[in-house]
């Protein structure tokens, strides 16, 4: 194959971005013995490149993900926010970095990625809430030959925490001991639909399972509908999940009903949503990773045993008012009937998150987005937090 021609399709349709993130993370415990808060300042640099794929029948591509972390505030009484990496001291190092390659080939519509990938599947999805993402190792095969359907098949080995510079095994997250163990796993798999019924309603299907810990099946609906001037929107996920094989965290059974109704219009937007576990067990997922479930909160994921959540929400846009780039959200979750191990009686709680965001929409720092988020949780059974975030961040196209 003649360089030029190779070009085209490998080098011409590249793309790489930097995107940076500064953030400052205080986390303000209320109550109770123990560290009083968290608090860490640092600085990240993902370098994002995706080429495209050589001409042909079967096309080949690879792609990179470069990641440094530097820390600018920190200390041992008040590290761990999830920022950077801690040692065996309490101590954050000065910087942190990864590396990772995926392989990829395409053949029609069909796309297999074998390598260092970032996920966002509903049985499995990267935490992206700090200044470097999860990533995970393994092969994901991705097919789009049928018209309106997307069939998805993967296999994951390794982790690499957002705060780690290693890969580890993976497991299941285990808060307030909700199961007996949490033993090392050297597989998940996962496979699935999403199938595009019309422009406004999309059904999805997805099995995942982690090597003799759980299984977990997924159904999910999200419908669009015009209700006068504004639009009507559901989002419906409903999960179950039991042990299998060798059962190794013990007893795994629940089963996980999530829905959100919401409507927007001109600017505004509001939503009441609903999260109800039940079976013996809380729901499990990868630890590291964040959970898709709309009342998945910023302090709080109100997964217990038997837990019942309401959620109010509420975002404005101020572009409607021709203020281009600023926009505010608020959340508010309720819950009760929780059912933790590490308590008697029943468990409730509540947690407010607040959202305030602007981007620059001209000049020399055009693009350049600040945002500040705030969380507010109270509960009879874990310690009461108080948390800021601030985030200034940019993405740069090279490519």
């Amino acid at each position: 194959m003649a360089p030029s021609t190779f070009a085209a399709g490998f080098v011409e349709d590249s793309h790489a971005t930097l995107q940076t993130s500064n953030f400052y993370l205080n986390r303000d415990f209320r109550e109770d013995a123990g560290v009083s808060k968290r608090e860490e300042w640092a600085q990240g640099f993902v370098l994002d490149f995706r080429s495209g794929y050589t001409p042909g029948t079967v096309g080949f591509g690879i792609d990179a993900l470069g990641m440094l972390g530097l820390k600018l505030d920190s200390a041992p009484d008040r590290s761990g926010t999830g920022l950077l990496p801690v040692g065996q001291d309490g101590r954050a190092p000065d910087q942190y970095s990864k590396f990772g390659l995926a392989a990829k080939v395409k053949v029609s519509k069909t796309e297999l990625k074998v390598g260092t990938q970032i996920l966002k599947y509903p049985v499995i999805a990267s935490s992206t809430g700090r200044i470097l993402p999860q990533t995970f190792q393994g092969g994901i095969l991705t097919a789009k030959e049928l018209d309106n359907f997307t069939f998805t098949l993967g296999d994951i080995n390794r982790t690499t925490l957002r705060d780690y510079s290693h890969n580890q095994a993976l497991t299941l997250v285990n808060k307030n001991k909700r199961f007996k163990a949490t033993p090392d796993a050297d597989d998940f798999k996962l496979a699935g639909g999403d199938y595009a019924i019309s422009k406004s309603l999309t059904l999805s299907y997805q099995y995942g399972e982690l090597e003799n810990i759980y299984r977990q099946q997924y159904l999910g609906l999200v419908h669009s509908l015009p209700l006068g001037s504004g639009t009507l929107k559901t989002d419906v996920r409903y999960y179950v999940s039991d042990d299998v094989g060798n059962a190794g965290a013990g007893k795994v059974d629940n089963r996980t009903l999530n829905a959100l109704v919401g409507y927007s219009l001109g600017g505004h937007g509001i939503g009441l949503g609903y999260q109800g576990l039940s079976g013996a067990t809380a729901m499990p997922y990868v630890v590291g990773t964040d959970a898709s479930l709309t009342n998945y909160m910023m302090a709080n994921d109100f997964m217990e045993r038997d837990e019942r959540s309401w959620q109010l929400r509420y975002s404005y846009d101020f572009a409607a008012l021709g203020i281009a780039g600023l926009t505010f959200a608020t959340r508010y979750t309720t819950a009760s009937h929780a059912n933790p191990a590490t308590v008697a009686g029943e468990g409730r709680e509540w947690e407010r998150d607040t959202d305030l965001g602007y981007t620059i929409q001209s000049g020399a720092l055009k693009n350049v987005a600040v945002l500040w988020r705030n969380a507010a949780l109270r509960s009879n059974y874990l310690r009461d937090i108080d948390e800021n975030r601030l985030i200034v961040s940019y993405t740069l196209p090279l490519l």
